[in-house]
């Protein structure tokens, strides 16, 4: 493939997501990610940050996901500003697992999770697996970075 994946409207999404994870509560045990979902149709349905309305276990694409229903989200595209978890301990689900339930068909992302919780995450691996269309967004890396200056060793 040549040339990028993503499109200028991607960028803005994902600049919004990555705005959103500098409203998450700093938190040692956990990464600060932001969250935005569209429909089919390009438009805005819901958004969510880590640790939103005070849960402390709650994933930014959880929390936004749980804000709409599975109607709205067929077809649609998800922007978080981390890659989706693909386990954990605190929920039975992870946020990859809700992506695959939810009938969403694409996934931008800004930052692939380094193994700091979690060794090896296989969020995006497991996406693509199942036919969902992935695409990264390397350039916002460090901006999505930096909202987790709270975890020693990531300070951007």
């Amino acid at each position: 493939m040549t040339g990028r994946a993503w499109t200028d409207a991607d960028y803005e999404w994902m600049r919004t997501a990555i705005e959103l994870s500098h409203s998450c509560p700093p938190a040692e045990g956990a990464f600060s990610v932001g969250a935005v979902v569209l429909n089919a149709e390009g438009e805005e349905v819901a958004r969510g940050f880590s640790r939103e309305g005070g849960d402390l276990h709650v994933h930014a694409e959880e929390a936004a996901l749980a804000k709409v229903s599975s109607s709205q989200l067929r077809g649609g595209t998800i922007y978080t500003s981390l890659e989706p978890c693909s386990q954990r301990r605190s929920r039975p689900l992870s946020c990859t697992q809700h992506i695959l339930r939810s009938g969403l068909s694409r996934v931008v992302v800004a930052w692939r999770e380094p193994s700091y919780f979690v060794d090896d995450c296989q969020g995006v691996e497991m996406l693509t697996a199942a036919g969902i269309t992935v695409v990264e967004i390397p350039e916002l890396a460090q901006a999505a970075r930096a909202a987790n200056g709270h975890l020693p060793g990531l300070k951007p």
